[in-house]
């Protein structure tokens, strides 16, 4: 078994029980004062969960802390995400407390601590053959493209970082990618691309 693959399979997912555990247990009361302003400030179901695609692809529930109302317009179509996303919501986002709950995907193995982010499962056939091998690692809470542009670079850019996380995932990555997703949630870096308030939908890659 080569090394970053016995790392990652291995040594890697035993770091994760182990972290995710103590963090669960030790920050439980954060969780709780979390639950209680979000239910308050904007409704239940206080968690949001989604259909997400975790390791070669395998659907899993992904849970945050909502961060958007249910607001709907005269025809009963949700409003566009500008316009639902609330200061509050925003704060959640930009500090990244609305993926605390994630934590428990990490102890239960749908996730890592770091590895590409989990997409919509509606992105699955739209992305080219080197875009697919961001499947052949669990996902992560945070990873190279979240530490390194987050959400203000392009798809194409992002999925380059998640393979190339893949090809060289190693603890000294993981270390590095930890560091700097610190820096940036501290300064609030990249938290929306440069015409939408998340992130515009991948519609798939052009071939050249």
């Amino acid at each position: 078994m080569k090394k970053h693959v016995f790392y990652e399979r291995i040594v890697k997912r035993i770091l994760d029980i182990i972290i995710s555990g103590l963090f669960l247990v030790l920050f439980s009361w954060v969780y709780l004062i979390l639950y209680i302003m979000v239910k308050s400030k904007l409704g239940s179901p206080v968690l949001f969960k989604q259909d997400r695609p975790g390791y070669k692809g395998k659907i899993f529930k992904m849970y945050k802390y909502r961060s958007m109302t249910d607001e709907k317009d005269e025809k009963g179509e949700l409003l566009p995400d500008e316009v639902r996303l609330t200061p509050f919501g925003k704060k959640l986002r930009s500090t990244s407390l609305d993926e605390l709950p994630e934590m428990l995907n990490v102890f239960k193995g749908d996730m890592s601590l770091i590895g590409p982010r989990p997409l919509l499962v509606s992105y699955l056939p739209l992305y080219n053959e080197r875009q697919k091998h961001r499947h052949d690692v669990r996902p992560g809470i945070t990873g190279y493209a979240q530490a390194y542009g987050r959400n203000s670079i392009t798809w194409e850019e992002k999925f380059e970082k998640d393979v190339y996380y893949v090809e060289h995932c190693s603890f000294l990555l993981d270390l590095k990618i930890l560091f700097h997703t610190v820096k940036v949630v501290l300064t609030h870096e990249g938290i929306s691309s440069a015409t939408s308030a998340t992130m515009e939908a991948f519609t798939g890659t052009k071939e050249e």
